[in-house]
């Protein structure tokens, strides 16, 4: 198995995850009720108008389905991928992964079920301060109906511009460029998630001490927020695509060990960055460190690592990680 096959399939299933996460996002904001959250918010019901968004793990379905596809394919990649093993008398050692082991699918189930809540929970909790502030600045439930779920763009007939499917943290960056916008601050041109062809307009404005026109301080905000989203689902698809890939290498490691097809004193894990300037420098410190299979990676940081991306490591190792791992077994001693 080549570094390079397993880091193209991260990237492939790392696409495909993206625009799970981005259509279980827009059944959301389509299926949301604007008449009923605005109504419910003239009465100061928030409860009721978070309801009526419609917010359900269901939703998250094919996001949920694609990751298990995604476990499945890194588990076959890897024991598809290891050469050919033969017993003394020259039979073939077939191995193969079993997605239906108890271990595979409990591991399955936690992490699935784990993420949606988390993702839905979060969702939660920024569709209600979104509401609560909407209310607080006293601005027309309407207003803060479609700030929510977005405008329909009628070139694409799909709704742009929502909050839905930012974290809570991102929320607030929305509310905070806005203001920036709003006063001609020059802050907003430090925002990464700007889009950058609105800056001439912030600083015409900074220069002639006038403000931007309302229609454009909202086309430069949609668009944040759109951005915003991007690098949202950007996030969770390298997140997901790292954990379930290789989790799906490890255990499928595992099950050849356990039917004694491979000698586990053989088997080796492998550190790999993506040997560029963005790589984190407790990662570049890991780069073609080896470790034997049950063994932990150990980040300068203390953290302790099974693999890049592992999910029971802290955000800020596996955020964002663009690193790999490949297994290498010792064929010459390899003991069945």
């Amino acid at each position: 198995m080549t570094v390079n096959r397993f880091d193209s399939l991260i990237s492939s299933w790392e696409l495909k995850i993206r625009q799970a996460f981005l259509s279980s996002i827009y059944s959301i904001r389509d299926g949301a009720q604007i008449d009923l959250i605005e109504k419910l918010m003239k009465r100061g019901d928030i409860e009721g108008a978070i309801r009526a968004v419609g917010l359900d793990p269901t939703k998250f379905r094919v996001f949920d389905s694609t990751v298990a596809k995604a476990y499945e394919s890194g588990g076959w990649h890897t024991s598809s991928h290891l050469p050919k093993l033969r017993e003394p008398s020259g039979h073939k050692i077939e191995i193969v992964f079993d997605v239906r082991n108890v271990s595979a699918e409990a591991w399955l189930r936690d992490h699935s079920s784990n993420a949606i809540k988390e993702i839905v929970n979060d969702q939660r909790t920024m569709i209600r301060d979104a509401l609560r502030d909407g209310m607080e600045a006293g601005e027309n439930p309407r207003t803060v109906a479609l700030d929510l779920v977005g405008k329909i763009n009628k070139t694409t007939g799909r709704r742009e511009g929502g909050l839905i499917g930012l974290t809570s943290s991102q929320e607030k960056w929305v509310r905070e460029y806005a203001k920036e916008v709003a006063a001609g601050d020059s802050k907003a041109l430090l925002r990464k998630l700007r889009d950058k062809r609105f800056d001439p307009a912030i600083k015409r404005a900074i220069k002639n001490d006038s403000p931007i026109p309302a229609k454009q301080q909202e086309a430069m905000v949609r668009a944040y927020k759109n951005r915003a989203l991007k690098y949202r689902a950007d996030t969770i698809a390298r997140t997901e695509a790292m954990a379930s890939l290789h989790e799906a290498q490890n255990e499928a490691m595992k099950q050849a060990i356990e039917k004694g097809q491979v000698d586990l004193a053989t088997v080796k894990k492998v550190w790999h960055s993506a040997g560029d300037g963005r790589v984190r420098d407790t990662h570049a410190a890991l780069n073609g460190k080896s470790v034997s299979f049950n063994s932990s990676f150990v980040s300068p940081s203390g953290a302790r690592l099974k693999f890049p991306g592992d999910p029971s490591a802290p955000a800020a190792e596996i955020i964002n990680c663009r690193c790999w791992s490949d297994i290498k077994i010792d064929f010459l001693h390899n003991i069945r």
